[in-house]
């Protein structure tokens, strides 16, 4: 009698835990990071009787939890990819849209600025064309100062974007760690706190979302997260992640453990926010900034010493048209022991790359030089001055120690500093220094197709007289030029001296002469020679060969396609970790049809099972009436 009873109760007991189990799904289908649990029952050995064994009923082994390890893994680490391209992708379209084109984008203010010279140079004496010049010059100024602006509140936007990611990632590691010391206090054998590692698988995840992290599992339950190769929890024990910036605007990520800190390298983040705004900052943000301030400070650079070669309308020699741009000066590292003041000044605008420097100093003077936006390294024996891309580098003030080393930044002021330095056009030097005339006895067709003044020289204004031979060639005399002899002459092919240029057509006779001079009163206030150089610097190559003109195309051209390859990362990403996100889910999800399906199933054990334990008691109260 007690058999049956016994069997009755356990049923009872086994399908009202299969109810709880199945009302605990019901209530936490949606429940984020929620794993399905079922009730596993298993029966009850039978006792041995003469007649046979006789079975026990049935008792609940375990409450199962419906996981996949591998599935989950994988999961974690395809959301923490797709969040840091999606990251990345957001951030350089609003790049895109601050370097963008149109006739309200720099590009435009810029070769509007340049084609004002050709009306200059067609009415060398009309105010209104100067005027233009001048209003074009400083409309384009503003829109590089604006842009600057711009990139620096998104720079601020990052930074505090970091700051918030880091500050979540220290709370998520602190609920961990607390989660690991009660997992390892309620940890047995065979059974699991199902639901404290569905909080803590969902703490993972969300943890990925903001930097990936790899796991390793202990044997009391609790659960080491490493980000990289560098420990942020140990079972209870949790490491504060910090972030770190240097002068130059460079975020670095830090793990520490009270005094002693170690630096999370970039390379070593596979994903998550964290890695997206890092990858963003230090690499297309840098680019950007560097980009647009190599442009700045290449056409300051070029325009303002092609002005200063000209003479403007009062015969005075130009001046700047720009403000100068001074390259800023090396940034020390904290741990120098040298007292070296390290700068840097431009020397050919044409071979400046737009990136940053590192400069280590070594034995004798000698400097390895790291390019920052391609990694390439450069041995240079000393030592300084020494150049490299365009830069002469030198040592202003103190000597550097062995083993010292500065960050350089060439370009990442420079478009905030682009200003006028001129504001009347009186000042416009847009007249040549020299002029050129054809000898009045000659008899061939010599003319004077072009003349420039290209470089500052001592001996610019210097005469110089080109007398042509019956050779088809031509002797040169004229101070600073070495009087060389025996000149081949080509109609239309430049003959360059003393930081002028002339290019010549026709065929000249012999005897026949040229002689290059300082302008006279009555040419210097009618040419408009140097204006056409001005304008001719549309057409050279400054910008890694391309012309100036396209200068700023190429940087939008460059953006651009780092905005297209994000985006197409982040749809790729995005589709790879939405479908295994998807797989994980038809394992570990609730579907409230098939638990709604086991709630009749276990009702109807529970209330077969409450009707087993009645008509026991109806067997025994039969029994107990016969006796009586």
């Amino acid at each position: 009698m007690s058999s049956l009873l016994n069997i009755g109760a356990r049923a009872l007991l086994a399908n009202q835990t299969a109810l709880s189990t199945t009302g605990h799904n019901i209530s936490n289908a949606n429940t984020a990071g929620y794993s399905r649990q079922t009730a596993v029952m298993q029966q009850v050995p039978g006792r041995y009787t003469g007649s046979g064994y006789i079975g026990g009923g049935v008792e609940v082994s375990s409450i199962e939890r419906a996981h996949n390890e591998f599935l989950t893994r994988q999961t974690a680490l395809a959301q923490s990819v797709s969040a840091m391209d999606s990251t990345r992708s957001d951030r350089l379209a609003l790049l895109e849209d601050i370097l963008k084109g149109g006739a309200s984008g720099l590009g435009a203010a810029v070769n509007d600025m340049l084609n004002a010279f050709s009306d200059v140079a067609s009415a060398p004496t009309d105010v209104t064309a100067r005027n233009v010049v001048i209003a074009r010059a400083d409309e384009m100024t503003a829109r590089f100062r604006d842009a600057d602006a711009r990139l620096s509140d998104l720079q601020q936007g990052v930074n505090a974007a970091l700051g918030e990611a880091v500050k979540t990632v220290n709370g998520l590691a602190t609920q961990i760690a607390a989660l690991n010391e009660q997992m390892a206090r309620v940890w047995g054998p065979g059974q699991s706190p199902n639901d404290l590692l569905d909080q803590r698988d969902q703490l993972l995840r969300e943890l990925n979302q903001q930097v990936q992290a790899t796991t390793v599992a202990a044997d009391d339950g609790s659960m080491s997260v490493f980000v990289g190769s560098h420990a942020l929890v140990l079972a209870g024990n949790v490491a504060k992640l910090s972030l770190e910036g240097d002068a130059g605007g460079t975020s670095r990520l830090a793990i520490g453990r009270g005094s002693l800190a170690s630096e999370v390298h970039e390379s070593s983040l596979g994903g998550g926010v964290i890695a997206g705004l890092l990858r963003f900052q230090n690499g297309d943000l840098a680019e950007a900034r560097n980009g647009l301030g190599r442009m700045a400070l290449t056409m300051a650079t070029e325009i303002n010493a092609q002005h200063r070669l000209g003479i403007d309308l009062n015969r005075q020699a130009g001046g700047d048209f720009f403000q100068p741009i001074a390259v800023p000066n090396a940034i020390a590292a904290a741990g120098n022991t040298g007292s070296a003041v390290v700068a840097a000044a431009v020397t050919d605008a044409s071979a400046l790359v737009a990136s940053s420097y590192n400069l280590a100093f070594g034995a004798g003077g000698s400097l390895d030089i790291t390019r920052l936006s391609d990694g390439k390294s450069t041995h240079l024996a000393g030592p300084t001055p020494v150049q490299i891309d365009g830069l002469t580098i030198d040592e202003l003030a103190g000597a550097a120690a062995v083993g010292d080393s500065f960050l350089l930044e060439p370009f990442a002021t420079a478009a905030g500093r682009m200003s006028m330095a001129l504001t009347s056009p009186i000042e416009l030097a847009m007249a040549n220094p020299v002029e050129a005339r054809i000898g009045t006895g000659n008899s061939g067709s010599a003319a004077i197709r072009s003349l420039a003044a290209v470089a500052p020289d001592p001996n610019l204004t210097a005469t110089v007289t080109l007398t042509f031979s019956a050779a088809g060639s031509f002797d040169v005399v004229g101070a600073g030029t070495g009087n060389p002899t025996g000149q081949p002459y080509v109609a239309g092919q430049p003959i360059s001296f003393n930081g002028w240029t002339v290019t010549l057509a026709g065929t000249p006779k012999p005897g026949d002469t040229v002689t290059i001079q300082a302008a006279t009163s009555a040419y210097g206030s009618f040419n408009a020679g140097n204006a056409q150089t001005l304008l001719a610097l549309r057409d050279k190559a400054l910008f890694d060969g391309a012309p100036l003109s396209d200068g700023y195309a190429g940087l939008m051209g460059q953006i651009g396609a780092h905005a297209q390859g994000a985006k197409y990362a982040a749809d790729i990403s995005s589709s790879i970790a939405s479908n295994l996100e998807t797989e994980r889910s038809n394992v570990a999800g609730v579907n409230l049809d098939e638990e709604a399906a086991k709630l009749l199933q276990y009702q109807q054990a529970y209330q077969a099972s409450a009707k087993m334990i009645q008509i026991a008691q109806n067997v025994f109260d039969s029994l107990l009436r016969s006796m009586n």
